[in-house]
């Protein structure tokens, strides 16, 4: 089975590196996407010819839906560009789709190991089996299904949360799957873990209570 790995990017000088590393060893059949939303540092040049790169109108969501859109395989996976991926994430995706899965995620992981944050992995892998995955963890999902949705929402933040939500509400179970996705704790660190972790529950409520996005996404600055 093919899969379309799709990672969008901007100004991922400091990271792209080692994704461009992982991938080219990644074990699997896959179509390897970088969706572009107009980097001005040296993203590309380190990309270089080794994987094809999408220029896309700039935003997560929009990104990310353009490079589905171009995608040839019946599966996408969307990945962010600081993430350690699992070496057997082409077999667990696989296997989870071969079994009927539509969509799903992996276990999460954070490369700090401050006060608090084995409660933060805890509750956020529990939220996941309960069918709401963040991006962090590697949403993938078949292709169909992905499109009757209209793929991610047009939302400067958010946009994997309210996928999830969208997907719970059609009543199309979450299929997590064991492998974990190492992801950056640097939020974290900046700050008490226990505050951040507040922060961005409090910032889901304003969403569900509907405060204008706009100023959610400007919470969200201030926190990372």
């Amino acid at each position: 089975m093919k899969i379309s790995l799709i990672v969008p990017i901007y100004n991922e000088s400091k990271t792209v590196s080692a994704m461009l590393d992982q991938l080219e060893d990644l074990p699997g059949d896959w179509e390897i996407l970088f969706a572009d939303g107009g980097s001005c540092d040296d993203t590309l040049a380190q990309i270089g010819d080794r994987f094809r790169v999408l220029k896309a109108p700039k935003g997560r969501a929009n990104q990310m839906n353009y490079a589905a859109g171009q995608a040839a395989s019946d599966v996408v996976w969307f990945v962010h560009c600081d993430s350690r991926l699992p070496r057997d994430a082409h077999a667990q995706i696989t296997e989870a789709v071969e079994k009927g899965a539509q969509w799903g995620c992996f276990h999460i992981g954070f490369d700090y190991d401050g006060p608090f944050m084995g409660c933060n992995t805890y509750l956020s892998n529990r939220r996941a089996r309960r069918g709401i995955a963040f991006g962090d963890q590697g949403i993938w999902a078949r292709r169909e299904v992905f499109e009757s949705l209209g793929g991610f929402p047009d939302l400067p933040i958010m946009e994997d949360y309210e996928f999830s939500r969208k997907l719970k509400a059609a009543g199309i179970p979450i299929c997590q799957l064991p492998g974990r996705i190492i992801t950056s704790g640097r939020r974290y660190e900046k700050k008490f873990p226990l505050l951040t972790m507040w922060q961005m529950f409090y910032l889901r409520c304003l969403y569900r209570s509907g405060v204008d996005i706009q100023e959610i996404a400007r919470r969200y600055k201030d926190i990372r």
